[in-house]
């Protein structure tokens, strides 16, 4: 049997991208992180990092390798802190993955806000825009936000709440541009869109009152692959465009934004939770999910609700 440490330092030197941020997260001087990789390979008999003077990259074996390593030494982690925890308040290292625009607006605020309730946990969080796996990137709670949940064989699923996007202008935009009463209205003005085709067109299906459904063309006058940029054309009054519900409620409240097409939008986006199920046995993960599920679940977040 192989060296279990040698197994975790190789699944830290590989999920850190390099001896270095390995070298200060495990304590371990990278001198002898390197030696002991090296004498890993050795007794392995395969070559499972590939070096260069710029980057360090897994070979297929080291893939292979990689995802064993990260399931072993998470599951000893989830069985230390079950076992500690018991009794205790939940503490150690959440890592959490979250869509940008979640984090920036609905997951974000709220984060700091269960750090106080247990100051013992720490969190590091992944914010980025790709599908992330938990079991081959170590991650305890990918959070997704999707049309529908997948099923997987290897994850369990917790529903948290709900986002719908609507089309938004600036009152200012809309007062020059008159009411639109209809999604064939949204063609004639001025928008902004994330994409857009070779001929500079876009189409978006939408959902409105009583099941009807329009596939809505135009042509953007700006577009961005960031919401949030989106969002700052469409307060300066560039055009109307769709946001997540979550990144805007607090413009519609103060009249900076209004809705332009009410009870229109594309299909609803169901948001939910992606985990490994032995890492819900631990208490701080599974305080986490119940946080969220109870603060995302309904029409907003409630931030002072722990303060």
């Amino acid at each position: 049997m192989q060296d279990l440490n040698d197994m975790v330092f190789f699944a830290e030197v590989a999920e850190r991208g390099g001896f270095t941020l390995a070298s200060k997260a495990l304590g371990v001087p990278k001198s002898r992180l390197s030696r002991r990789i090296a004498d890993l390979e050795a007794s392995l008999g395969v070559q499972l990092l590939q070096r260069t003077t710029r980057r360090l990259s897994l070979t297929p074996a080291g893939e292979l390798y990689m995802r064993h390593c990260a399931a072993m030494r998470d599951a000893a982690q989830a069985a230390a802190e079950a076992v500690a925890q018991v009794q205790t308040e939940p503490r150690g290292t959440l890592r959490l993955s979250c869509p940008v625009t979640l984090a920036q607006g609905g997951v974000g605020p709220l984060l700091p806000i269960f750090m106080a309730r247990f100051p013992k946990v720490r969190i590091e969080m992944r914010v980025l825009n790709r599908p992330v796996d938990p079991v081959e990137e170590g991650v305890d709670v990918a959070l997704r936000v999707r049309v529908a949940i997948e099923d997987s064989a290897t994850l369990a699923a917790r529903h948290l709440g709900t986002s719908r996007a609507l089309w938004v202008a600036s009152a200012t935009r809309m007062r020059a541009h008159g009411p639109v009463v209809g999604p064939e209205d949204l063609a004639r003005i001025d928008t902004v869109a994330m994409s857009a085709a070779s001929e500079g067109r876009t189409t978006q299906p939408m959902e409105g009152p009583d099941g009807r459904t329009h596939h809505l063309t135009h042509t953007p006058r700006y577009v961005a692959d960031d919401l949030l940029t989106l969002k700052f054309a469409i307060l300066q009054g560039v055009g109307a465009g769709m946001l997540p519900d979550y990144m805007c409620r607090a413009e519609l409240k103060t009249g900076e934004l209004v809705e332009v097409l009410p009870g229109w939008g594309p299909p609803q986006g169901i948001v939910h939770a992606v985990y490994p199920p032995r890492r819900a046995l631990v208490p701080a993960v599974r305080q986490l999910i119940d946080f969220l599920a109870e603060e995302l679940r309904g029409d907003e977040p409630r931030p002072n609700r722990y303060s």
